[in-house]
């Protein structure tokens, strides 16, 4: 391990594996928010060049994780509360309510088990302790559905603010007491939208991203 405790970067890794491990650091907040991102320190402590280093925070800056700035270098972003607050949760109810909507009559049985296997191995990931995958399976649960929906706009939306909704999913894992409430509540959705009642799956999907803005701390509930 490094002096920042970085993993160090596999010899036939490049800008993934760089990015991967720099986010990773970013949004479980072992690098903090106006942190200085250097190309060369960074380069010797993951034991790679400049060249992928480089290429990641441009990776990380559209991501919005990371900021670039003449003169300056690269300062790490990070999600506060009151992005996700303000902007993230908002939005995310705008376009998953339809998007939702526009998927429940398109879901195939194979669509809907698929949906299963992500809620089973969020409860995998969360006994593991694997937060990393927990908020990965997040993120593939809502893709699925966004792009059953065969809305091109909804899911290139998704798609911009992905990486953000990924960083406060990851952010908030570690806030909640057991981890597989996120399981649990995902599990709640998928009843809610195996019912086929259209204005409960509305209701639902609101609930369900309104959780984490409960009482309890930032992440007080579901993280996505």
């Amino acid at each position: 391990m490094s002096r920042l405790g970085l993993r160090r970067v596999p010899s036939l890794s490049r800008r993934e594996h760089v990015a991967e491990i720099l986010r990773e650091a970013i949004t479980s907040g072992r690098l903090k928010p106006g942190d200085r991102l250097v190309e060369l320190d960074l380069a010797a402590e993951l034991g790679t060049s400049r060249a992928p280093i480089r290429e990641a925070l441009r990776q990380l800056e559209q991501e919005g994780l990371v900021a670039s700035y003449p003169y300056r270098g690269s300062e790490v972003l990070g999600v506060s509360q009151d992005e996700v607050e303000q902007v993230l949760v908002p939005i995310r109810i705008t376009l998953e309510r339809f998007a939702f909507d526009k998927a429940l009559d398109k879901l195939t049985d194979d669509d809907l088990a698929e949906l299963q296997r992500l809620v089973d191995d969020m409860l995998v990931a969360a006994s593991a302790g694997e937060a990393e995958r927990l908020a990965d399976l997040d993120i593939r649960f809502h893709e699925l559905v966004i792009t059953r929906s065969e809305q091109r706009h909804c899911l290139q939306m998704w798609k911009t603010i992905q990486p953000r909704v990924r960083a406060y999913f990851r952010r908030d894992a570690p806030a909640h007491a057991d981890t597989a409430d996120v399981a649990r509540q995902h599990q709640e959705l998928l009843d809610v939208i195996r019912g086929g009642d259209r204005d409960a799956v509305l209701d639902a999907v609101e609930r369900h991203i309104h959780i984490h803005l409960a009482p309890g701390g930032a992440g007080g509930g579901d993280v996505g």
